[in-house]
């Protein structure tokens, strides 16, 4: 909604009737009357409500006194206008339309101009009935374009435009968006120009035209950041918030959505303030009402009562407008915690795709380990003893023992030597042969030196024995472990702790060292923690990492054991 109704304001002292020739008996009545009625606006405008709607009951009854259709039609746009801005819109209709009855009975085609625009605020603003609203916008432009105001003429204009916009209708409205941009900036004043560019920035949103939307949007808010009436730059920010949307700039759409709430409460805040500064004259205002009624009765027409009759339905609409817009609302936040659900799912089955793609990995290593260990162990190094036999039945038979024949032989049983540490460095045969408890003690002792002491508690039995895929797993994860101890933490002492706990392995590694930031290990280069991670939640365990700059680190780690088949 756009507060082109709050512009009417100052414009009623302008209709207030020119001098009509009366006879010198009704020359003090005729004076009087416009009087009241200009000192009844002047109260209006001040606020003074109820000062306003007195005058302008007394002004009334004078008019019909006089029959004049000019006085008694500005009477009944006094108290429409006074009843309009104290948000009472139900009365405010009724006033106006009674106005423009007697209206139309005069030549005043100002005062035709301003009724029709007013009506029309109230079809569109209130009634949400945009059909019979451009109806009488386009009869204000008639009357406007009558008198040749050219400045009411682009302000008319301007409403027709924002009730097609509103509805959708780009293409209806855009002829009388292009009368007031060419000339708004002769004619119009700044009062609309708020509107224009919120107008403009609509019509462009709706063309896909991002970069003048952009434009025209945001010199709207700039404008209406500096204007005391925050009505327009409310529903710039709700329009723009829209266009934000439909180019998926979510945040900034939020953002502007949020500004338009804000604002619109503080401006609901204001309404319902002005509500309950007239809550103790409702009652006056209410028999005002009842006088004003009892003195026009003899002028009321079939046309007036059917307008009565219809104000009854105007709760029925009220009703199912509110309804039909927190249906809309609940289905927006049903469809955005729908997204946000599947786009959660989704980073799940990334993360998990990660972890599968780097323990396929790590399985593929190991796996390489085997074999090439194997290989090396059964055919490369029974090949290199089977020639270093052959060598040495040879060098036992030739009685010269020549230099070549010493030296190939050292040669050949130095290769044998590098496959087999080649070969134990891939599968330890301390952890094949003896298992998982037995190679980590041994680990802990040949790691162990003047600089850096590792201590091994176990409280299960050195031979106990696992399956030898998960002896493997845990033995190279523990190893990497403590590599990046020796590595990176600068420590003196460390401890491996292992034990079971209801048929889990609990693994803790405790070192004195320098310690990280958990939070940024992920970026240690060298660290292998997240690999680590991985394979440990892969193996449906968990693991814990607890480490402060300068305060040493322990690790915990808990895995289900995975028994040797029977």
């Amino acid at each position: 909604m756009i507060s082109f109704r709050n512009i009417l304001f100052l414009f009623l002292l302008l209709v207030i009737p020119s001098t009509t020739t009366f006879s010198q008996n009704n020359g003090l009545s005729l004076e009087k009357t416009k009087l009241l009625i200009k000192e009844a606006t002047g109260l209006m405008l001040d606020g003074k409500h109820e000062e306003s709607l007195i005058k302008s009951r007394l002004a009334l009854k004078e008019s019909i006194n006089l029959k004049d259709n000019v006085l008694i039609a500005n009477c009944y746009n006094t108290i429409a206008a006074n009843f309009d801005q104290l948000t009472e819109f139900e009365k405010a209709f009724f006033y106006y339309k009674k106005g423009l009855l007697y209206a139309e009975k005069t030549n005043n085609n100002k005062l035709k101009n301003w009724l029709n625009n007013n009506l029309a605020n109230i079809y569109c603003f209130n009634k949400k009935e945009y059909k019979k609203g451009i109806s009488y916008y386009k009869k204000s432009l008639i009357y406007s374009n009558k008198i040749h105001d050219s400045a009411q003429i682009v302000f008319t204009n301007l409403n027709i435009t924002w009730a097609y916009f509103d509805i959708g209708k780009f293409k209806e409205g855009l002829p009388y968006l292009n009368f007031i941009n060419r000339h708004h900036s002769k004619h119009g004043n700044s009062n609309t120009i708020v509107a224009l560019n919120m107008l403009n920035g609509m019509y462009h949103s709706h063309n896909n035209n991002s970069e003048k939307a952009i434009l025209h949007f945001e010199k709207a808010i700039a404008l209406g950041q500096k204007d005391s009436d925050k009505s327009d730059l409310s529903y710039t920010y709700l329009e723009y918030s829209k266009f934000l949307s439909k180019f998926k700039n979510y945040k900034k759409a939020f953002d502007n959505l949020e500004r338009y709430k804000d604002l619109s409460e503080e401006i609901n805040n204001v309404e319902k303030l002005k509500k309950a500064n007239v809550a103790g004259i409702n009652l006056e205002l209410d028999e005002y009402k009842r006088e004003i009624d009892n003195i026009e009765s003899k002028y009321k027409t079939k046309e007036q009562l059917l307008i009565e009759s219809q104000t009854k339905n105007k709760r029925i609409s009220i009703i199912i407008i509110s309804a039909l817009i927190i249906i809309i609302i609940l289905l927006y936040f049903f469809i955005q915690n729908t997204k946000l659900k599947q786009k959660n799912k989704l980073k799940d089955i990334q993360s998990k795709i990660q972890r599968n793609i780097i323990n396929a990995s790590i399985n593929g290593q190991e796996l390489e380990r085997k074999k090439i260990a194997s290989f090396l162990h059964d055919n490369i190094s029974a090949l290199l003893s089977s020639a270093d036999m052959h060598l040495s039945v040879l060098y036992a038979k030739n009685p010269s023992k020549s230099d070549e024949l010493t030296k190939t032989k050292a040669i050949l049983r130095e290769a044998h030597d590098k496959v087999r540490d080649l070969s134990h460095e891939l599968i330890p045969s301390l952890l094949i042969r003896f298992g998982l408890f037995y190679a980590l003690q041994d680990l802990c002792e040949k790691n162990s030196n003047s600089s850096l002491n590792f201590e091994y508690i176990s409280s299960e039995n050195i031979k106990k024995r696992y399956h030898e895929d998960f002896e493997m797993k845990m033995y190279f994860i523990i190893t990497e472990l403590l590599n990046n101890i020796i590595k990176h933490s600068q420590a003196s002492q460390a401890k491996l702790s292992l034990f079971e706990k209801k048929e889990n392995l609990i693994i803790k590694i405790i070192d004195n060292g320098q310690g990280f930031n958990t939070k940024k290990f992920n970026i240690i280069e060298g660290f292998g923690l997240n690999q680590i991670r991985a394979r440990i939640k892969n193996m449906d365990g968990k693991i814990r990492i607890k480490s402060q700059i300068n305060s040493g680190t322990t690790i915990l780690i808990q895995v289900p054991i995975e028994y040797k088949k029977t």
